[in-house]
């Protein structure tokens, strides 16, 4: 993202100076001398580091901290984090646990009474049956997908993936060095692949399938019939297996959570990660989990225990606490995010040009923006790219979004909604202010 050509509507966030030479302002130093610093090094890193991109949600994330650090009005709706508190009985869960003297490194696939207690949470929300062995808790649902991902990927094993994605999941196929193949989807289509395009993508060299219902960063949800179709699909093609990113489970504006592991044909290939950051507001706490065939799990247990072994022991009897009796507080929170969201889709529909779905779950919106490309700013600059408009966004209105291109969809932004109602509607009236100066 290009910060150093900013557009002349006064940013909320720059402080009147004598000179509008951007360097001179101390944010953009920094930036320029650690982009230098950046080429400089480089050559001295791993081929492997430098393939890597860095999540641009965390990037974006940061530097709305650092802009508010130093004082700029910015509105950050770029990060996937609930703006809760986790609730007082995990936290009081967490402060039995250090009195209780459970300062010791844990099992590294997970203690015993929260492997079981996952084991019953699927029996029960999900009719599904997991033995305690088949799962493993790991730091944070984006170590278990790598896990999963780095146990069953070879170099140049192809991987499809749906569009829009989730960041982190070809970073995590570029470090297993194998090849990805995407399947596009449009606001059109509420971001959903069709069981044809799924069948017309899969090779004898295709090993795994990565998607997410509830999706970020588009909230769309697979319904029964739309992931029953996909199944058999993958029936016809056993030598596929499929990580369903279920971390949202709980964030669901439908009838009931679906996954497509309750179908008996494919179970035995299926590898479910959820966690406790979103549902539960516990995104500090990094605790998420698999559960898979065991021999996928044996081997998530080995290489997990070569990079960081078992779970923080606080953060797992937190976890415990969590399961203990949260479905007032899964409703409460769950019922919040539906108020924002028809809060901000009512919004947004007011601004002429953007593309919405009506996503039934997440905490995101990923509106189409291309109507916009080819405007501009009032200093004349040209928005080209969804991440003209989301930098454009960030200087002119002091909103921090997403550029679609993080999501390989480059024609939408993501909107994330994890902000209360005031926050929100302040920041959609600005982004449709801002929205408004751009001319042809």
């Amino acid at each position: 993202m290009n910060l150093l050509h900013q557009t002349s509507c006064r940013p909320r966030w720059v402080r009147p100076t004598k000179t509008s030479h951007p360097t001179r302002y101390p944010y953009f130093i920094r930036f320029a001398a650690d982009f230098t610093g950046m080429i400089e090094t480089m050559g001295k890193l791993s081929e492997r580091v430098n393939k890597l991109a860095e999540s641009q949600t965390i990037k974006m994330s940061r530097i709305s901290r650092e802009m508010r650090a130093a004082g700029h009005d910015v509105i950050n709706l770029s990060l996937g984090e609930p703006d809760f508190v986790t609730p007082e009985y995990i936290r009081e869960g967490a402060k039995k646990a250090i009195d209780d003297g459970f300062t010791f490194y844990t099992p590294i696939a997970g203690y015993a009474d929260l492997r079981e207690a996952i084991s019953k949470k699927f029996k029960q929300d999900n009719n599904l049956d997991f033995l305690p062995n088949q799962v493993v808790v790991s730091t944070g649902a984006k170590q278990s997908i790598a896990n999963v991902v780095l146990s069953l990927v070879d170099p140049g094993d192809e991987v499809i993936i749906p569009i829009p994605y989730w960041v982190s999941y070809i970073e995590i196929v570029k470090l297993a060095e194998g090849k990805m193949v995407f399947i596009p989807s449009t606001v059109e289509s509420n971001f959903k692949i069709t069981p044809q395009q799924l069948e017309d993508v899969i090779t004898e060299n295709t090993k795994l399938f990565i998607f997410s219902s509830p999706c970020n960063p588009t909230g769309s949800v697979y319904n029964r019939e739309e992931l029953k179709a996909l199944a058999e699909v993958f029936a016809r093609n056993p030598h596929v297996y499929i990580i369903s990113d279920e971390i949202y489970e709980y964030i669901n504006f439908t009838d009931r959570h679906e996954s497509i592991a309750q179908f008996e044909e494919i179970r035995e290939r299926v590898i479910i990660v959820n966690g406790f950051s979103k549902g539960f507001a516990m995104t500090g706490w990094r605790v998420g989990y698999i559960a898979a065939p065991k021999w996928i799990a044996d081997a998530c247990d080995k290489i997990q225990g070569q990079f960081t072994s078992g779970t923080s022991s606080i953060s797992q009897k937190a976890a415990l606490a969590a399961l203990s009796g949260g479905e007032k507080v899964i409703a409460e929170l769950r019922e919040t995010f539906r108020k924002r969201r028809d809060l901000v889709l009512k919004q947004l529909k007011k601004i002429e040009g953007l593309k919405c779905n009506s996503p039934e779950g997440a905490f995101y919106v990923f509106p189409d923006v291309t109507a916009y490309f080819g405007k501009e700013t009032p200093d004349n600059k040209k928005i080209k790219t969804a991440e003209d408009l989301a930098t454009y966004l960030l200087t002119c209105a002091g909103v921090s979004t997403v550029m679609g291109e993080a999501f390989g969809d480059p024609g939408c932004i993501r909107i994330s909604y994890a902000a209360s109602e005031e926050t929100l509607s302040e920041a959609i009236s600005r982004i449709k202010t801002a929205l408004s100066k751009l001319s042809w």
